[in-house]
């Protein structure tokens, strides 16, 4: 039977003053991994619009740390951190199944998410936590770092020049020695493994430049390291097809080194190739006619995502990726995980 969906009721809690033109908004970040020290803590601290103020985390040698080196307030416990902060948002870098509570928390006092990807850990979990943002009327951000990247803004524009598409080719793989270390390998904690995890930031980039598939058909495998026990997969291959004849595979693995991403989209009459840093248009047989590349200076994306999230919230820009757009990024992941079990196309568009 499908999962029943209650949707969570907000509390009441102390509503944040009005956010003043031209101020500063105060930021604290909840999860103090990898994802946060290289990213986000760096970005906060290079943003013109935001100010980090505290920071938490389970581990308290960590918050002693990060404590110390960026003099801001330390936490081990977000509910005494949202208590004793007045925050205008908070950056959400904690293990997939935590998400949830965090954004509650948050919601419940009125305070604003930028969330590390992926947003939910299921659809049915994608639903209610966008109808708890829209009740709570708090903007919720999801990660995707890509849409602040001009090589990658520039697809569209390029693509419309190679006629008609007809087939993509899209890649993300890397190599983890051992995808059974941590939280990321087991699915109870992580909701899935590269699909929902590094593999949203190549389904938000699908869905960005073609919109849902109207089939999906999925294989994965946890069988990189039978020496070790994880049911989270390492390696997926998924097949996608439109209504409009369009169609592509799409190759996810936290085993196959070393590290590339790609997005090469046929058309009658040309080729684009995106790659990290760099786009290429081509003739059919491959001929260059005209290529971007950008040199990225750490941490500008994440910087750039932080300042436009401070838009959003004073409600002068557009959110690129909110709660309800990120329910086509689960529908679409649910889709892989149903397709791979039942082992026939799944249309993500019903699951909605």
């Amino acid at each position: 039977m499908p999962e029943v969906l209650h949707p969570v009721q907000p509390l009441a809690g102390p509503v944040p003053p009005p956010i003043q033109p031209g101020t500063r908004l105060r930021a604290g970040v909840v999860g103090l991994g990898k994802q946060a020290t290289e990213d986000h803590l760096p970005g906060l601290l290079a943003a013109d619009d935001a100010e980090l103020v505290a920071v938490c985390d389970e581990n308290a040698d960590v918050v002693r740390e990060q404590e110390s080196q960026l003099e801001v307030s330390g936490y081990g416990d977000i509910q005494a951190m949202l208590s004793s902060e007045q925050l205008d948002f908070v950056v959400v870098c904690v293990p997939h199944s935590a998400g949830r509570k965090v954004i509650e928390m948050a919601a419940e006092r009125g305070v604003h998410i930028l969330k590390e990807k992926p947003f939910a850990t299921s659809l049915t979990e994608a639903q209610a936590l966008t109808a708890l943002c829209e009740r709570s009327e708090v903007e919720l951000m999801v990660t995707l770092q890509r849409r602040f990247n001009p090589i990658y803004t520039s697809f569209t524009q390029l693509a419309d020049q190679i006629g008609t598409p007809i087939v993509v080719d899209a890649a993300y793989t890397l190599h983890v020695d051992d995808p059974s270390d941590g939280w990321r390998g087991q699915n109870e904690v992580a909701g899935g493994g590269c699909i929902i995890d590094m593999g949203y930031h190549l389904v938000d980039l699908l869905l960005w430049y073609f919109g849902l598939p109207d089939r999906i058909l999925a294989d994965t495998s946890a069988n990189a390291r039978p020496d070790r026990s994880y049911d989270a997969e390492d390696t997926a291959l998924i097949h996608f097809s439109y209504d409009s004849g369009l169609y592509g595979s799409l190759l996810l693995s936290r085993f196959i080194g070393p590290k590339s991403e790609k997005i090469q989209l046929v058309g009658s009459r040309g080729i684009v190739r995106l790659e990290r840093g760099r786009i290429q248009r081509m003739t059919n047989d491959g001929k260059m006619v005209e290529s971007l590349a950008r040199e990225q200076a750490w941490p500008s994306a994440a910087t750039s995502q932080i300042n436009h999230f401070c838009h959003v919230i004073r409600g002068d820009r557009l959110n690129l990726s909110s709660p309800r757009d990120n329910i086509a990024h689960l529908a679409f992941i649910a889709a892989c995980y149903e397709s791979a079990g039942a082992g026939r196309h799944v249309n993500p568009k019903e699951l909605m």
